[in-house]
């Protein structure tokens, strides 16, 4: 499976953003599909997953109620609703799928088999 991000850009402290994960050469409904962020200097982080069947989602404490993520198995990609953005969440966002992730627990981990290059967001205050 083959994914890319896109979306990125620079915005406002407040403003909204939605970040697309276009996934080719697979069966897109059969993924999990997750999204991660790293800031400068600092680790990749989970951000917001969903599953493959969109009946369950997670999300970080730092998004929860501010991001929504979703998925339309139809075209093949995930989105990452972000509002209420922050300087702090600023980062290079990436997408990742996996078809054995299944639990709510795996969804949050790095375990993803197949990852996107990173879309850059970059939120000023």
């Amino acid at each position: 499976v083959q994914l890319q991000a896109f979306g990125g850009g620079l915005v406002r402290a407040g403003d909204s953003l939605t970040l697309s994960c276009t996934a080719s050469g697979g069966t897109f409904s059969d993924y999990a599909v997750g999204w991660f962020r790293q800031a400068p200097g600092k680790e990749r982080e989970f951000v917001a997953a969903i599953s493959w069947n969109p009946g369950m989602t997670r999300y970080s404490d730092s998004v929860e109620g501010r991001f929504a993520v979703s998925r339309d198995n139809g075209k093949n990609t995930g989105y990452l609703q972000m509002n209420s953005l922050k300087s702090e969440d600023t980062a290079v966002y990436y997408c990742a799928a996996d078809s054995w992730i299944t639990t709510a627990q795996a969804m949050g981990t790095m375990r993803y088999d197949y990852w996107g290059q990173g879309t850059e967001v970059t939120v000023s205050s």
